[in-house]
């Protein structure tokens, strides 16, 4: 919908779809006529049209940058929304026009307004939605270009749907589990970079004052605590430069071919990072072929949605494998980040024709890999980082109190 212009202004809805199913969204309209007209026009049965107020205290807050970002979360309920819709018998331009109008991410809805406007201007829904791939990912577009073509593009967007719900649900578990040792080790350098810079230079001061030699272990803190005294301040303006610059270019070729690998080499979490490539890269390859998209072009595409620019080679080397008439199996037991079970199990789904059920065989145990890593990741790091935290602070606390015990000599 148009923002809001002279005698526009925005109502809030409450309708019934067709299955029954009470939905709520935004439209502007210069009045609750109009408004009840283009709903029913939609097919909604309007409950509520209601004047939103927004100006003044009731303005709406919005700060440039947040709240902009269109997540994976929104594309998937989105995905799902549609796939919905078509299966109950809505045309397509019609249920694009009520996403359009309900979904609850103002940037998404413009986007959505936009597949509509092309969609009726004659172009295919996955050509639109490939015209947009800050949003719309290939795994997506391709997904839906093979359901238009072989008539079951419902199905396709369940797909599409339930692939990116996995996708969220393997990363909220990651993330869960890492929440806790970032923060304990967060808390450990705050707590040991405070010691230093404002605790240990009073006892430095004190003990300078009292003359004598001080423990070799207390030498040591004092002249770190003056080393960091000192580069503190650029040391926090580098990492943070630097941080800001990997965020930037992390997705960069040249990034990305030096990183990536070293990633798959760090102990425990290496591990961790090949068995989500893994479970992503045949997950997405198997929904694919199940979903009638050519094994060459999903190969093309499942390299680039694995995380993991290792695996991305070895997708290409797949790829011109097949291509040359070869086997899908041969070129992924020369890369070693493919284990000999995925493999060998790969082979009997080319054997037996079922290479689609395999495939998704393997993820749902690398799934379940991935999850198990995980809780016996964060039951290990836990007690590790209460440890090495303890370890730190009472470590600087002894090194600070050995001088004490021979205050007395000193005075005396």
């Amino acid at each position: 919908m148009a923002a809001p212009a002279g005698g526009t202004r925005t109502f809030a809805y409450t309708v019934r779809d067709a299955r029954g199913k009470l939905v709520k969204g935004r439209v502007d309209a210069p009045n609750q006529v109009v408004v009840a007209t283009r709903l029913r026009e939609m097919g909604l049965a309007a409950v509520s049209v209601e004047e939103v107020r927004t100006g003044g205290l009731h303005a709406e807050l919005h700060l440039p940058g947040l709240g902009d970002r269109i997540r994976l979360k929104d594309v998937a309920v989105l995905s799902r929304q549609l796939a919905t819709m078509i299966s109950a018998g809505l045309s397509l331009l019609r249920a694009l026009s009520i996403l359009a109008e309900q979904t609850e991410s103002r940037p998404l809805a413009k986007v959505v307004a936009q597949v509509r406007a092309d969609v009726e201007a004659g172009v295919a829904l996955s050509t639109a939605l490939g015209r947009r791939p800050a949003v719309f990912p290939p795994l997506m577009v391709n997904m839906v270009r093979a359901g238009e073509v072989g008539g079951f593009l419902d199905r396709s967007l369940q797909s599409v749907a339930a692939t990116f719900e996995r996708d969220l649900t393997l990363r909220a578990k990651v993330r869960s589990a890492m929440t806790y040792p970032a923060v304990v080790l967060a808390i450990a350098v705050l707590a040991v970079v405070g010691m230093l810079l404002f605790i240990v230079p009073v006892f430095a001061g004190i003990f300078s004052s009292l003359g004598g030699e001080l423990p070799v272990v207390t030498q040591a803190l004092v002249g770190l605590s003056g080393v960091v005294k000192v580069g503190a301040a650029p040391g926090a303006v580098v990492a943070g430069l630097g941080a800001a610059w990997y965020h930037r270019h992390r997705h960069d070729r040249a990034v990305r071919d030096r990183v990536e690998p070293l990633v798959l080499r760090v102990p425990v979490f290496g591990l961790l990072t090949r068995k989500i490539a893994i479970a992503r890269f045949c997950r997405n390859l198997g929904v694919m072929l199940a979903s009638g998209v050519p094994l060459l072009q999903a190969l093309e595409i499942v390299g680039e949605t694995s995380g993991n620019v290792v695996v991305e080679r070895a997708a290409r080397a797949v790829q011109d494998s097949v291509r040359s008439g070869r086997t899908l199996a041969g070129p992924l037991s020369q890369h070693r980040v493919f284990p000999p079970m995925v493999v060998q199990m790969i082979a009997v789904g080319e054997d037996t024709g079922a290479l689609d059920t395999m495939l998704e065989k393997v993820a749902d145990f690398y799934d379940a890999e991935v999850e198990t890593t995980t809780e016996q990741l964060t039951s290990l790091i836990e007690p590790i980082m209460i440890v090495v935290m303890g370890g730190l602070i009472g470590g600087m606390i002894v090194a600070l109190y050995m001088p004490i015990f021979g205050v007395f000599d000193l005075v005396g």
